[in-house]
C-alpha cells in the first residue's frame, strides 16, 4: 500500500484542486482529507456521508454543584482566568490542565474527556473518503488527523487498495507534521510567488528532517514566468523534481464553484498537464499504469477534448 500527501507551505495554491484532479485519475484508491480545520475535499467529490464518530481529545472539568463550597480556590489557581468561584465563565479559555480539579479541597471538580470533533466516512464519485470536522477553539488537530489516517488505512487494508491519496493540511505545522508521518511520497503544491517560494522552503526542511521522499508541482506556472524560472532553479539546486507544472486556468474556480474536479469540465490545456503529473507520480509511486488503465484514462478524459 503507498500513500500519496499532498501539500503546500502556505494556502490558497491550489492544493485540494490537484489532489482532486489525482483522485479523479487514480482507480483503486481511498482518499483522505487532513485539512480538518477547514475541510473542503468533500465539496468537489460529491460526497455523501455514511458514518459519522464522535472525536474525543483533551479534557474540561465538570463541577458538581451540590458539592461545591464556591471557595475562590480554583479562581485562585486558574491561570486562564476561565473559573470563578466553581463557576465555569469563559469555556473557551479553558486548556484543560486539570489544577482546579486537582487543588479542590471538596473534590468537587472533576476531569472528563471533551468531544473535539467528529470523523466522517463518505461515499464519493471516486470512491471513499474519510474526512473530518474540528469543533471551534480545539487544539488537537493533529491528533485528529491521525485517526482518520488510521481509519483510511484500515479501510484500504480490507478492501485491498494499493493506494491511498491524501489531501494535508497547508503550513508546516501540528497538523502538517501528523499528515505527513510515514508517507510514501510528498507532493508539494507550489505557486510561482515569492511568499508561496519562501513556505516551499521551510516545506522541505520539515520533509527533509523525517526523512521523507518530496516531490514538486508548480500549480499556476504560466501566472509570473520570472518566478517560475526562478523556482525551477532553485528546486534543481536541491535535487527536488518537479513532477508537473499546470498552467494557470480559470477552470479550477469555475470547477470548484460547480462542485467538480477540473477534470470534469472541458479544458484541454490543464487536462493534459495533470494526466502527465498523474503518470509521473504513478512512475515514483510504483503504481502500474496498464494497457487497461490507460484506457481507463482514455474513456473518463475523452469527452472533454
Amino acid at each position: 500500500m503507498k500513500e500519496l500527501v499532498i501539500v503546500s507551505g502556505k494556502g490558497g495554491t491550489g492544493k485540494t484542486s490537484i489532489s482532486a484532479a489525482l483522485a479523479f485519475l487514480a482507480h483503486k484508491k481511498i482518499m483522505i482529507d487532513c485539512d480538518v480545520d477547514a475541510a473542503n475535499f468533500h465539496l468537489i467529490s460529491g460526497a455523501v456521508i455514511r458514518e459519522t464518530h464522535e472525536f474525543k481529545a483533551g479534557f474540561e472539568p465538570q463541577i458538581n454543584k451540590t458539592v461545591c463550597t464556591h471557595c475562590g480556590k480554583c479562581t485562585a489557581l486558574c491561570r486562564f482566568g476561565a473559573i470563578a468561584d466553581g463557576v465555569i465563565t469563559t469555556p473557551l479559555n479553558c486548556e484543560g490542565c486539570g489544577v482546579c480539579a486537582f487543588n479542590c479541597p471538596e473534590h468537587a471538580i472533576g476531569m472528563q474527556e471533551k468531544r473535539a470533533g467528529n470523523w466522517f466516512s463518505s461515499d464519493t464519485r471516486f470512491g471513499c473518503l474519510i474526512h473530518a470536522e474540528l469543533g471551534l477553539a480545539i487544539e488537537n488537530s493533529g491528533k485528529l488527523v491521525s485517526k482518520v489516517r488510521q481509519e483510511a488505512k484500515k479501510i484500504a487494508t480490507a478492501k485491498h487498495l494499493p493506494l491511498i491519496i491524501t489531501d494535508g493540511p497547508p503550513g508546516i505545522g501540528c497538523p502538517a507534521i501528523a499528515a505527513l508521518s510515514g508517507a510514501s511520497l510528498v507532493l508539494a503544491v507550489v505557486e510561482p510567488s515569492v511568499s508561496s517560494m519562501h513556505d516551499l522552503m521551510r516545506l522541505v526542511d520539515l520533509v527533509t528532517h523525517f526523512n521523507l521522499p518530496l516531490a514538486v508541482c508548480i500549480n499556476k506556472s504560466t501566472l509570473h514566468p520570472e518566478n517560475t524560472k526562478d523556482l525551477i532553479a532553485w528546486c534543481n539546486s536541491k535535487a527536488l523534481p518537479i513532477v508537473g507544472q499546470v498552467p494557470y486556468s480559470d477552470a479550477f474556480r469555475c470547477s470548484v464553484q460547480s462542485g467538480k474536479t477540473v477534470l470534469e469540465i472541458p479544458n484541454v490545456e490543464v487536462k493534459d498537464s495533470l494526466t502527465n503529473l498523474w503518470h509521473n507520480l504513478a512512475k515514483y509511486l510504483d503504481v502500474r499504469v496498464t494497457e487497461s488503465k490507460l484506457g481507463y484514462l482514455q474513456r473518463k478524459l475523452n469527452p472533454f477534448r
